[in-house]
């Protein structure tokens, strides 16, 4: 009982003289800041269970006594003055709420702060109606296996720019770096997403690309010119490494297809003479047809025998999936064309090639590079006599392959007899 509180008048006048007397009790923060140490520990209390331990140290930790379903404790508000008096006030209601409403005030508040993977989804949804249905599938799929083991069950208020890129390192670690910048600007695009979003302040992937290893040189299209041609197919003869590479290597050179359209191509897609690539993996967005000649029926006849029974042309040697992205250009540089040519570059010199023999339309080549849709090229070609011309364009230009690799090779012999 207070001082100066008799017995009789406390069970009339308990609750409003016990809040006067509380309010009377309370702490000011100068008491709080001027409180210096002693020998032993003491406390400065506030009221309602609050009270500023101070310790022979001079530290000044907040302090909340409560009891919970019969058991007395202490509840830790912080050191004074980092933690106001204020705040630590504060905490003491919400503390004396939660026993109100049976919560346990020790139990772990459970983070309700949005983690990276919903607001990705979040930006993924608005967005997914720009693209096609293949790109944001493949797009999703990135996210889900590169990015999401690592910070997508994080808050991402609580996201450090160094555990952004430790996921992109490990896709750089198993020589995907391209994949590793395109999936930065995917996940650079969920952080700007969460910016305007009002979730967080700053964006922690903004300025990673200065940390991530350069894109080979080699994806600038390097190309080889047709002189070139011999030399190339005698180092390919002579390649060491697995035979389904060199094979695929030629297989682009043959066809000129898109590295990405021979990688994930499937056995289903193939007829006897016809090479059908769905839409879903053509840049272009519409079916191509590559006309298979005598040597590219050859190549895939024997890739067919390596592969095993699996579904994909160039299945992985340890794994259900195709071969890296890099794996064919990898090779090249094995072969010692590092900055001299590029997968892709195969595209380049059959254009090259066809274009400057004059014995090609210019809209039947432009057709099966796959640049032009078919709607566009000109109604002189029907369908018929345009297909039989890449046909018989394509034979061409494998007959051309076969004799530079010929030459090359018996260059290679005479060489070797002196």
């Amino acid at each position: 009982m207070h001082p100066g509180l008799n017995t009789a008048s406390s069970a009339v006048i308990s609750k409003s003289t016990l809040y006067f007397w509380d309010a009377a009790m309370t702490l000011t923060d100068v008491q709080c800041r001027n409180a210096k140490p002693r020998e032993r520990r003491y406390n400065l209390t506030d009221g309602r269970g609050l009270f500023l331990l101070v310790k022979p140290n001079g530290s000044k930790l907040w302090r909340q006594d409560y009891a919970f379903e019969g058991i007395r404790r202490t509840a830790n508000f912080g050191p004074y003055p980092a933690t106001s008096l204020a705040q630590a006030r504060e905490r003491r209601d919400a503390l004396k709420l939660a026993i109100k409403e049976g919560r346990d005030p020790a139990a772990k508040a459970e983070d309700t702060r949005p983690t990276f993977e919903k607001i990705a989804r979040e930006w993924f949804a608005a967005n997914v109606s720009k693209w096609k249905t293949s790109y944001s599938a493949r797009f999703w799929k990135r996210i889900e296996v590169d990015i999401l083991p690592g910070i997508g069950s994080k808050a991402i208020a609580d996201i450090e720019p160094l555990q952004v890129l430790e996921a992109l390192r490990a896709i750089e670690g198993r020589e995907a770096v391209y994949t590793a910048r395109r999936i930065h600007q995917m996940v650079n695009l969920v952080f700007k997403f969460a910016v305007v979003s009002g979730h967080i302040k700053h964006n922690p992937a903004a300025d990673l690309h200065v940390a991530l290893k350069p894109v080979p040189k080699e994806r600038h299209r390097s190309a080889l010119k047709e002189a070139d041609l011999p030399v190339f197919f005698r180092k390919l003869a002579q390649y060491d490494g697995e035979r389904q590479t060199a094979l695929a290597l030629k297989a682009v050179a043959h066809t000129f297809v898109r590295t990405s359209e021979l990688r994930f191509a499937r056995w289903s897609e193939f007829e006897s003479d016809i090479w059908r690539i769905p839409a879903e993996r053509m840049k272009m967005g519409r079916e191509h047809l590559v006309p298979l000649t005598r040597q590219t029926k050859a190549l895939f006849e024997e890739l067919r025998a390596l592969a095993k029974g699996s579904e994909w042309v160039l299945p992985g040697p340890r794994t259900a999936k195709p071969i890296s992205e890099n794996t064919l250009l990898y090779a090249l540089y094995r072969l010692g064309y590092r900055s001299r040519a590029s997968v892709h570059g195969f595209r380049a010199t059959a254009s090259t090639i066809l274009n400057e023999s004059g014995l090609w339309r210019d809209d039947v080549i432009e057709r099966q590079l796959a640049h032009v849709p078919e709607d566009q090229i000109r109604a002189a070609y029907n369908r018929g006599s345009f297909w039989e011309e890449r046909i018989r364009m394509m034979q061409w230009f494998s007959d051309l392959l076969d004799r530079h690799e010929r030459i090359g090779i018996a260059n290679d012999l005479s060489d070797l007899l002196g």
